[in-house]
């Protein structure tokens, strides 16, 4: 049997050979991954640097509550579990080591695509150390503002002691901001839909009605909320009228944010109900229901959907204008805070009213970010 010189054996002579011939041709498939393990071993020293930096920030804030009086067993079994935490944060940048070296491993073997896989896994968890140390270098930087300056910043709007004194009666004052804004969103949501129903409103004979309410909204949406509550606040009372002039304040109030928000639902509704197709009218007509009975049974329930995450908008930025009722005397949470905190010298009974806020708004925002989100998914499944 011949052999060739350039091809070697035809058959038997080639199969020992297969194997490394095979591995080659996977090597030369493409260029070969980068050694990950410098970037990894970078991201775990900045992550160790973050880390003792924590460090240092955690035993600063533990004199800080020293100073403030507000240390105890408590806070310090608190700090001692976040300087613990912080060293998770070291985690993503060795296991970027391991996955480092298993791609040089794998490349000095030969397994190309392993080495490929590897690496990419190596360069996004030293990707995600860089990230998190990063984030944990904001967090600290803020901590160290609180901090800073023999805890002025700290001194002026978190003085624990102030804030445990004055709390019941800033929560106390704070449920008349809650009753402003739950009664007044009730109006809102009447009157606004009243409003978007009359810049509907048909036929040459609804014109001036369509005008009016058109006027009503660009007015209304025109005006800052401060300036309608003191008017009305302050106005309303000095006509002398029989029945305005004996109205409360929370009253004035809450005409007052009916009338400037329900310019603004009044539009969340035009758009809800504009959103709806025009043939969904046209088959309600050709069935025999009126004008009204068109709105109300077939367009108003469909456009609902669309309104309930603007109207959740709408709610928030009502409830925050409750804080605008103190021009016009009404004692709510922040009008409380600002007496105690004229008394004290001192502005941590607004931070109360800032936290208190904060705690009401957040979970409804959220809940707005979960329904867009659902009609995303359903619009999406719509589509298929």
């Amino acid at each position: 049997m011949s052999f060739n010189k350039n091809h070697g054996p035809p058959s038997a002579g080639r199969s020992g050979s297969a194997g490394e011939g095979s591995a080659a041709r996977r090597f030369r498939a493409g260029a070969p991954p980068k050694d990950a393990t410098k970037p990894a071993a970078a991201a775990l020293a900045v992550a160790a640097i973050v880390v003792a930096s924590t460090w240092g920030t955690l035993k600063s804030v533990q004199g800080a509550l020293v100073t403030l009086q507000a240390a105890g067993p408590l806070s310090g079994i608190l700090l001692g579990v976040l300087g613990v935490a912080a060293l998770f944060l070291l985690l993503p940048a060795v296991r970027g080591m391991h996955f480092g070296r298993q791609a040089n491993r794998l490349l000095a073997e030969g397994d190309l695509t392993g080495a490929r896989e590897a690496a990419q896994s190596a360069r996004d968890l030293t990707w995600i150390a860089f990230g998190f140390s990063a984030a944990q270098v904001l967090v600290l930087l803020v901590v160290e503002f609180f901090i800073a300056n023999h805890l002025a910043v700290s001194r002026v709007f978190f003085l624990l002691p102030l804030i445990r004194s004055s709390f019941l009666l800033i929560l106390k004052a704070f449920w008349v901001n809650i009753y402003i804004f739950m009664v007044a969103e009730v109006l809102v949501l009447i009157w606004g839909l009243i409003v978007a129903v009359a810049r509907f409103a048909p036929g040459p004979a609804g014109r001036p009605i369509r005008l009016l309410a058109t006027f009503y909204v660009d007015i209304f949406r025109s005006l800052p909320a401060i300036i309608n509550i003191y008017l009305i606040g302050f106005g309303l009372p000095l006509t002398g009228m029989p029945f305005v002039k004996n109205l409360s304040e929370e009253s004035f109030a809450i005409l007052a944010l009916t009338l400037t928000n329900g310019a603004y639902v009044a539009e969340i509704y035009r758009a809800g109900i504009e959103s709806i197709h025009w043939s969904q009218t046209a088959a309600a007509r050709s069935l025999g229901l009126s004008y009204m009975q068109t709105l109300r049974f077939v367009i108003v329930p469909q456009g609902v959907r669309n309104m309930i995450p603007p109207l959740l908008n709408s709610f928030i930025s009502l409830q925050k204008d409750t804080a605008l009722v103190n021009v016009i005397g009404t004692i709510d949470a922040f009008n409380q805070s600002i007496i105690i905190a004229s008394n004290h010298f001192n502005l941590s009974p607004v931070t109360t009213v800032a936290v208190l806020f904060i705690i009401i708004t957040i979970p409804q925002a959220r809940l707005v970010d979960r329904l867009i989100e659902r009609d995303r998914r359903r619009m999406r499944v719509g589509e298929r």
